[in-house]
Order: C-alpha cells, then structure tokens, then sequence
C-alpha cells in the first residue's frame, strides 16, 4: 500500500516524509494476497514464512507455564532478568571461545528489534551501512528510515553466496558505521568458513573506523547441515570489542511466538544505551518468557530436540533442490544451513515472457517489480504457492537477478507438491500470458 505524504487540498501531510522511505518484510506482506487466494476457494502452500513447523518443544512449554504460575507476569528488568542474561552470556561465550559478563548482555523482545536500534544508536544522518543483499530486508529499511547511506553487499551464486575480504574491501570507507553479517543466511542458507571470517575480521580492523561496529547477525547458528559447525566473526583476535553477537529463540527452539531475542555487545556501556531503548520503546520483555527462554537454553532435552528438527531440514533440502533442479529452466545452489532454498529462476522468467512482460511495464511500476515478482505472483495467484522475490531481500542494485525464495520450514508433503506445482507452471506459458492480460494483481 502506497502512503499518501500530500493532501490535496495543500494542508500538510499527515504523515512525516521519513514514513514514505520505510520498508517492510514482504514474507508478511503478501498475506492478503495469500488471503484473497483462500478466500476464492484455492489452497495455498505456504513457503514464504521463515517460521519452524514445530511445535514448541515439551519440557519449554511445561517450564513456561511453570512461570506463569508462578507469578512471573509483572514488569522485569529492561535489559532482561539476570537468569536469562547469565544464560545467554555463558552459552554465546563457550560456543565461540570468548569470556562474556551479563552486563553485556541486552534481551529484546525477538532478534529483529536490535537491528533498527543499532542504526540508531551508531549512526547520524550521512553514515554509510554495509549489509549483504540479497539478505535480510530490514539491514536495508532502516538506512532510508533513518537518512543513512545503504551499501549492499552483493553476493554471487557462483561462490555459493558466500562473501569475503574482497566482497567487503571495496566498500569500507571513513563514513562506515556499521557492517551486518548474516550465517547461516537468510535467505540463501550461505555459511562462512573460519578462513572467511578471519579475512573479514582482519579487514575490518585495518581498514574500518574505530568507532565502527559490525552486526553479526546468527539467529540461525544452531540450523547447520552437513556436520559444519557454527563460526562467528567475534572470536576472530581483536573482533570481540567491535562486534554485536545476535541470535534468539525463534528459529533454534521453534519459539518464534516467545519473541525472545538477545545482542551481546563489545562494552557495558553500550549495552546500558540498548538498554534505554527498551525503557523507551517497550518498557521490557515479559518475565515468564525470559525465565522459560533461560531454562530452554541450559536444558540438556534442548540439544536433542534441535538436533531432531535439523534433520528433518536437511532432508527437506535434499528433496526440495534435487526437485527444482530437475526442472528446465531452474537453478538451485545446496545451501549450508537455515532452511530455505534460493533458486536461480532466469530460465523460467525468460521461457514463460516474464522478462518481456517485465520490460513493457510503465516506467513507475518497473520501479517497484521485477520479472521474479511477476513469476511470483503468478505462482501464488495462478498454482498455489506462496514464495518470495529477490526483490523481497534488497531492492538496491539488484536488476538482473532473477531468484526466489522458498521456506522449508513447511510439512515435507507440502514441499513436494509445491516444487511439483512450481515444474508445473514452469511450462505454463499460455496461463501466465493470461495472468497477465488480465493485470497484475498489487
């Protein structure tokens, strides 16, 4: 929906001009068009959400209630209760070979909320923000939002989506502020080794301004296929004092209602500045689901229900990449971790006349689309199938690229029928010229 800034009578505008430079996360936005769809009687498989299909594990559930009754229901400290931070600071500093105090430590209310507070509190007017695109599309809302200067990192199928030291070298400039990293990727499921992070670490230092941070961003460490293991760039020599390490409930404990998320930040002063930001934005996170997130992490059932859910993804992503690679005209690259897969779609944009449909749009609406969006639009309203467009994860320097995204963290079934769906219309040419004669639906 587009934000009228301007009446037409002249008065003056409803809303600030910073509004109209907002984005959004279409895996959300596209549910009334999911909506619309169901409502005309068709099912829709849903592959657009990163959200897990497991329940909240048992012995999480039983201590969350187990707090409520208890009472824990009242107002708690802002930065997080001290059990959760003594939690996350123990868990964060093993796993990555780093000695951290709870007063690093800040909970928010899920991993999201730290990235827009981070430009914020780093960042004036003019600074420049690095972040990987395709990635997580709200790295790129905020700099608008906030009249930052966006710098996207763009990453290549042909190195698996990876990036590195060279990636990086050509964008740090004295005006970096800050530099968000993202593995396991969303949405390319992309993994950095511990060379690849030593080179960006060693980077950074030499090159970036003292003052800048760099946003690791690891919600999805516990998500990782093939034996890997998780690296993060804060245990790189001299990277702990200039990194942000992220992560929460979400995705490792299948808890993205909990909206329980944590920053371990390089000093307690920055985190007491965090901390202010949660007094004046939210007052802070409920105290049963703090306690519960606490107990989640240092119970020893946790490691085996993760371990269970990670192998059912990992046969997922067998079966959903060996199912869209065998379809013409689609590429899809076996990614590491996270649980979604990032098919190259080129072939099937071109074969159906997307590419064509795409370049006699009006000026303005090319603006805001992109061949993979019509294909998108196309699968959802015309077979069923709810994706995600490149478009969906950096819309700055992306022309050219033509991927979707699709979550696996859906029932196997359904996987198999959407790829099956997705091959289907694939060769649809004569329906999605008729899609899009008759208009693409906004």
């Amino acid at each position: 929906m587009a934000i009228q800034l301007e009446e037409t009578t002249g008065a003056k505008p409803r809303f600030a001009a910073r509004v109209a430079r907002f984005g959004s996360e279409n895996a959300f936005k596209i549910a009334p068009h999911i909506r619309r769809v169901e409502e005309s009687g068709r099912r829709v498989i849903r592959c657009n959400v990163g959200e897990p299909d497991f329940p909240l594990a048992p012995h999480i559930a039983e201590e969350l209630k187990r707090q409520i009754d208890r009472g824990e229901t009242h107002y708690v400290d802002p930065q997080g209760v001290e059990p959760l931070r003594r939690a996350v600071a123990k868990n964060v500093g093993e796993r990555r070979g780093l000695h951290i105090t709870p007063d690093r430590v800040v909970i928010f209310p899920g991993a999201k909320p730290p990235i827009g507070f981070a430009q914020q509190v780093y960042c004036d007017p003019g600074d420049e923000v690095i972040y990987p695109s395709p990635g997580f599309p709200i790295y790129e809302s905020f700099t608008r939002f906030l009249y930052l200067e966006p710098v996207p990192m763009h990453l290549s199928e042909e190195n698996g989506f990876a990036c590195g030291a060279s990636q990086l070298e050509p964008l740090i400039s004295d005006r970096t502020r800050l530099v968000y990293l993202n593995f396991p990727s969303n949405p390319t499921g992309a993994i950095a080794s511990r060379a690849q992070l030593e080179e960006m670490g060693r980077l950074f230092l030499d090159k970036a301004p003292a003052e800048a941070r760099v946003y690791s961003d690891e919600v999805y460490e516990d998500i990782l296929y093939d034996g890997a293991h998780h690296e993060s760039i804060a245990s790189v020599p001299g990277m702990e004092q200039r990194t942000i390490i992220v992560s929460g409930v979400s995705k490792s404990y299948a808890w993205t209602g909990g909206r329980i998320g944590w920053a371990v930040f390089p000093t307690a002063e920055e985190a007491a500045v965090f901390r202010n930001f949660n007094i004046n934005y939210f007052s802070c996170v409920s105290g049963y689901n703090q306690l519960a997130a606490a107990y989640a992490i240092e119970a020893p059932e946790s490691k085996a229900s993760i371990a269970q859910m990670v192998q059912t993804f990992q046969q997922r992503r067998e079966l959903v990449v060996d199912g869209l690679n065998a379809i013409p005209g689609i590429t899809c690259h076996k990614p590491g971790g996270a649980f979604y897969v990032f098919p190259n779609v080129a072939g099937v944009c071109h074969e159906l006349g997307a590419v064509d449909a795409y370049e006699s749009l009006p000026a303005m609406e090319r603006l805001a689309t992109s061949p993979a969006t019509l294909l998108q639009l196309f699968m959802l309203f015309q077979h069923g199938v709810a994706t995600l467009d490149r478009r969906s994860f950096g819309t700055i320097g992306n022309g050219g690229a033509h991927y979707l995204r699709l979550s696996t963290a859906t029932a196997t079934e359904d996987l198999l029928e959407a790829v099956r769906r997705l091959g289907v219309a694939a060769a649809d040419r004569r329906g999605f010229e008729e899609f899009i004669r008759q208009g693409v639906p906004v």
